[in-house]
């Protein structure tokens, strides 16, 4: 039996400076581990009081590995040798104790264990859990508070069930509410986590409402309103007290109010009401009184920030982004517009661009990620902040009163300008850091703030803001200040945002500065990167007049750029790139030029193709050189290209499969390309093509192989078919033998291609197909027996619908006399078919198979008549009303009737007839019919006034996604992107459908 003696002598030998005796000690605590009585003995040195502290800690760490690796199979981790039962309740009521301990760190840790056993054991083998939880918050002990709440906070989240919530609720509620006012007992800290535990029973409550309406409402009635007094309670404490002192604990306090706050609204809005208007006022006040010690510590850096009394920081920017998050919210909820006037709008815009300003953690981190700096406004993987949190906000008031608040941005850029201009004067040296955070703010609303300039133009009402004399008179100005380079950073930025009001002559200077400093060996990056994002944003909202002329200077200038530039700024330059080479078609590209690029992306792309983000780039760089209206370009840009990606598609080891599924990817854009597919472009790719994907398993790689030759076939199908390799292998005998690799793995995703494929090459190849048809029609039958996801089956099903009509008799002679174990293919296609043809996505697919059903519906083959397929559901009296879990599904299994094939395609046809026209459910006019609520939810409606209308729309751009419900069958705005431009020509997308269906 492992003793504690033995383990304290491992762990001490673990600390050892000797390397040899750490690496003994580890081995032996290793061997220990599999012993089950380590746990009993690692927990009784927990809890041992004369123990040595480091030891105790190390122990408890050690513990919880042991519970993740040793405790039980629901770890995923587990290794075997669980202890006992018996062991077991030894363990827990060991560390249940270590909550309760003097030291806090040891308390934190023997929580961090207790929640992992709880994951496992809750409630089944150990009941008493919750119940001596509760009791130890409410022993009035600071440190068994202080362990207990740890626990709680992770638990309520992750282990109570619906039927445990509510009665938990109940016991624990009211006694986390006494924590919370025991100002002199309890720790700030500890005083948090209570609120952050109400937070998540706010969660709990509303994911439950809908099962138990009535004990929720009561509950909601009973317990947030004392709640919420609470809050008001606590916010109205001078925030000032909690920044004065050493640490900043008693912000955390504040910190969960406000996230607790942004949850009830977000669950039950109509508890929050009363209060709505006392919190907004709150949540303004704390941003003006702590506005000043924000600048002292964030901005101007004269005091460090105080750390936390525990391990977890906190700072005041948490609770400014809260309280921001909270208000954003608020605006949109809609409840509190009252509350929202021109006065307390232009408060919380002042706000914002106080607290948008850089800090000097933002200063460090951008001059060394420049990236984040001019990505701030859009990219959504930013990480969050004050400034993200602020920019939400504004964006959160602009959809909800535009003119109003872009007046205000007018009134409060005057403003900050006017003071920075006298900060400047009066030598404060951080004077740039107000512009720039209003310009940054302004600028992240640039497309709102774009679209009201339209609509009150067009309403023949004045300009809420004059962007123009910003571009006209203090940008320019702006650029000039090298001394401040975030500054003349943002100023190419802010212009280029609103490049669309710029006129060509001023655009034209905008782009040939930021080129300039593109090209200037004594920017700095962040100056430069900024001015690539500029050019990015004006290459897609300039006109290309004024783009043009200088296209080739900016593209040359990318080449080399892209070869040096760090990883955090490649993708930046990479999309600019991309936009670059789309401007007016390429018109200005010449041979020289794409060369350099060319053979640029290309060394980038191999240093880089393992990135997802840059592999998503390089592909329209491509395409757009390919599509370059100028003559010659294409012909240069395959001959680059083509070869070195062949060579390191037939090179790449199978376990860089990565490699060539991105080479594919990159060949399918030359492919795509605006030009016809080159001359001998195919020879050169087939054999190294038909060589990877002979041997590659990685389903990326295949899926992009058969785009290829997809492509191949809609492009210039004569090449595959006249191509054979040296032996004399035809082009069609490779792909035929790819199809049945496909056909034949388990992973269907591979194969989800393999339907466009085989259409297209049935559609393009004609008689020279016909040679393999038959082997290919019987591979496919033979994988629709086991095929299981709906797309995948469509991928088998969709080619036999297109034989069917237009060689009807042919393929059904051929199915006739097919067998698959037993069974005729003519029965599996069309039980397959009738089980999945309400299912199959795009319009051409269908289409197709609605012609194809029709046709074999008026067949009057024997074959088809007698055939026998399943019908509807049956619904049995123990199964009516009833929601079937998967047990019950055991118990009673699901069965359907049995119909012929005539009835059961009838009904597939009038089903169709029916979503072409008006369908059940929705009217003529696209809008929702009137149905009836089943789920009396009127209690819990919080639709603000003009709801109803705003459903409808809601409910009308449904229709139009979800296609033809809500959309006349033959409306060709359903033809969009999805569908290749050969099935959009195709007679079958160019029918009236409807009138067809009508008329057979």
């Amino acid at each position: 039996m492992t003793s504690i003696a033995e383990i304290s002598e491992c762990l001490t030998g673990t600390l050892n400076s000797n390397s040899n005796v750490r690496m003994a000690a580890e081995i032996k605590l290793s061997q220990l581990s599999a012993i089950p009585e380590t746990s009993l003995a690692l927990s009784q040195l927990v809890v041992s009081q004369d123990g040595d502290m480091s030891l105790r800690q190390s122990a408890t760490i050690l513990l919880r590995k042991y519970v993740k690796e040793r405790w039980s199979p629901y770890f995923q981790n587990f290794k075997g040798n669980a202890p006992s039962p018996e062991i077991k309740n030894q363990v827990r009521q060991a560390v249940f104790q270590g909550l309760s301990d003097p030291n806090r760190k040891i308390r934190s840790l023997c929580a961090l264990v207790l929640t992992s056993i709880a994951n496992c054991d809750w409630p089944d083998e150990y009941p008493d859990l919750l119940n001596n939880l509760i009791s130890l918050i409410s022993s009035g002990s600071p440190d068994a508070v202080h362990g207990a709440m740890q626990v709680f906070t992770e638990f309520i989240k992750a282990d109570l069930t619906e039927d445990q919530i509510l009665p938990v609720l109940r016991d624990l509620l009211p006694v986390l509410l006494s924590i919370l006012g025991a100002t002199e007992h309890q720790s700030p800290l500890t005083r948090s986590r209570t609120i952050s535990v109400f937070r998540q029973c706010t969660i709990s409550l509303y994911t439950v409402k809908e099962q138990h309406p009535v004990a929720v409402k009561e509950a909601i009635a009973s317990v947030l309103p004392v709640w919420l007094e609470a809050f008001k309670v606590l916010l109205a404490i001078d925030p000032q007290t909690d920044v004065n002192g050493d640490n900043w604990d008693g912000l955390a306090i504040r910190i969960q109010i406000f996230k607790a706050l942004e949850t009830t609204h977000t669950s039950f809005p109509r508890a929050l009401q009363p209060y709505m208007n006392d919190m907004l006022d709150l949540a303004v006040g704390h941003l003006d009184i702590l506005y000043p010690m924000f600048d002292r510590y964030y901005l101007s850096s004269s005091d460090p920030i105080p750390s936390s009394s525990e391990d977890e920081p906190v700072h005041l920017s948490h609770l400014i982004s809260a309280i921001l998050d909270f208000i954003s919210g608020m605006v949109r909820g809609g409840k509190a517009k009252s509350w929202f006037t021109a006065e307390h709008s232009a408060a919380l815009i002042s706000s914002v661009f106080k607290y948008a300003q850089m800090t000097d953690e933002d200063e460090e981190t951008w001059a060394n990620n420049a990236n984040s700096f001019v990505a701030q406004e859009d990219d959504e993987t930013q990480d969050y902040s004050v400034r993200v949190a602020g920019f939400d906000l504004l964006a959160a008031l602009m959809d909800r009163n535009p003119a109003k608040i872009t007046a205000t941005f007018q009134s409060a850029i005057q403003q900050v300008i006017q003071t920075s201009e006298q900060a400047r004067n009066s030598g404060n040296d951080n004077w740039w850091r107000p512009l720039e955070a209003a310009l940054a703010s302004i600028g992240s609303q640039a497309e709102s703030i774009e679209d009201c300039l339209e609509d009150e133009e067009d309403s023949e009402r004045p300009k809420p803001i004059d962007i123009e004399s910003l571009l006209g008179g203090i940008i320019p100005t702006v650029l000039t200040l090298r001394e401040h380079p975030f500054l003349q950073g943002r100023g190419f930025v802010f212009a280029s945002q609103y490049a669309k009001l710029l006129p060509v002559q001023l655009a034209g200077q905008y782009i040939d500065a930021a080129v300039n400093v593109i090209e200037s060996e004594e920017g700095s990056i962040p100056v430069k990167i900024s001015a690539v994002r500029a050019v990015h944003n004006f290459c897609n909202g300039t006109d290309d007049a004024a783009l043009t002329p200088f296209m080739a200077r900016i593209a040359r200038d990318m080449g080399p750029f892209i070869m040096q530039t760090s990883e955090d700024t490649l993708s930046l330059v990479l999309e600019t790139l991309s936009v670059i080479v789309a401007v007016d078609k390429g018109t200005w590209m010449t041979s020289d030029l794409a060369h350099a690029l060319v053979h640029a992306i290309l060394d980038v792309w191999a240093k880089n193709n393992k990135d997802p983000i840059l592999l998503s780039i390089f592909p329209d760089i491509l395409e757009s050189l390919c599509s370059a209206s100028v003559e010659g370009i294409y012909e240069v840009v395959v001959k680059e290209a083509l070869p070195s990606l062949c060579n390191s598609l037939s090179s790449a080891p199978l376990e860089e499969s990565w490699t060539a599924s991105s080479a594919l990817e990159l060949i399918n854009a030359l492919i795509r390309g605006e030009h016809a597919m080159g001359e001998g472009f195919f020879s050169v790719l087939a054999p190294h093509l038909f060589k990877c994907l002979a041997v590659v398993e990685d389903r990326d790689a295949l899926q992009n192989g058969i785009v290829s030759l997809t492509l191949v076939v809609r492009k210039d199908c004569n090449q595959l078919v006249s191509w054979a390799d040296e032996s004399g292998r035809s082009g069609l005998d490779y792909v035929l033998t790819l199809v049945a690799k496909l056909l034949q793995g388990e992973d269907e995703s591979a194969g989800l291609t393999i339907g466009d494929l085989i259409i297209h090459l049935l559609r393009r190849a004609g008689d020279a197909v016909l040679p393999v048809l038959p082997e290919l029609l019987q591979a496919m039958v033979n994988r629709m027996t086991t095929a299981k996801t709906a797309s995948f089956v469509q991928s088998l099903i969709i080619p036999f619908a297109f034989l069917i009509t237009h060689q009807q008799d042919t393929v059904l002679s051929l199915l006739e006399s097919t067998n698959v174990q037993g069974r005729s293919g003519l029965d599996i296609l069309i039980h397959t078919w009738c089980e999945n043809a309400e299912t199959f996505q795009g319009f051409w697919a269908s289409r197709i198979s609605s012609m194809a059903l029709s046709q074999l519906f008026m067949s009057e083959r024997p074959s088809l008549q007698s055939l026998m397929v399943k019908g509807d559901i049956i619904v049995k009296p123990e199964t009516r009303n009833v929601i079937m879990t998967r047990s019950r599904t055991k118990t009673t299994p699901t069965e359907f009737t049995s119909v012929s094939f005539p009835v059961k395609a009838l009904k597939i046809l009038v089903h169709d007839l029916q979503s072409g026209g008006e369908s059940a459910t929705f009217n003529a006019a696209g809008n929702a019919a009137d149905l009836e609520e089943d789920d009396d939810d009127e209690n819990w409606s919080d639709a603000e006034d003009g709801g109803a209308p705003k459903r409808d729309a809601e409910l009308e751009f449904l229709s139009d996604l979800i296609g033809p419900k809500g959309l006349a069958f033959d409306n060709d705005d359903i033809l969009d992107d999805t569908e290749d431009e050969d099935l959009k020509s195709d007679p079958i997308s160019q029918m009236n459908m409807q009138e067809h269906l009508t008329w057979f």
